[in-house]
């Protein structure tokens, strides 16, 4: 919650102009509330709408679990990152 306005100030700087993609790095994220999922799925549409793609990228399992109860997993685009 405390993270959620910055975030999605930064990610709508990076929108315009906006490049091929957006990648954010979520391997510090130990925590996610439904705002914080709420504000990826809108970052991911504004994206979209600027015909860019949000790739999120070192998703901890915590989170992953999350995503998939949610069923935001397969709304959401997500790099697996090998070890």
């Amino acid at each position: 919650m405390s993270t959620v306005a910055r975030l999605s100030a930064a990610v709508g700087e990076l929108l315009n102009p906006a490049p091929p993609r957006v990648v954010l790095d979520l391997s510090g994220v130990t925590f996610c509330d439904s705002q914080g999922l709420g504000t990826l799925v809108v970052l991911s549409r504004k994206a979209t709408l600027a015909q860019s793609v949000l790739v999120l990228v070192n998703v901890g399992d915590f989170l992953m679990r999350v995503l998939d109860i949610t069923g935001l997993r397969n709304a959401l685009m997500i790099q697996e990152t090998t070890p």
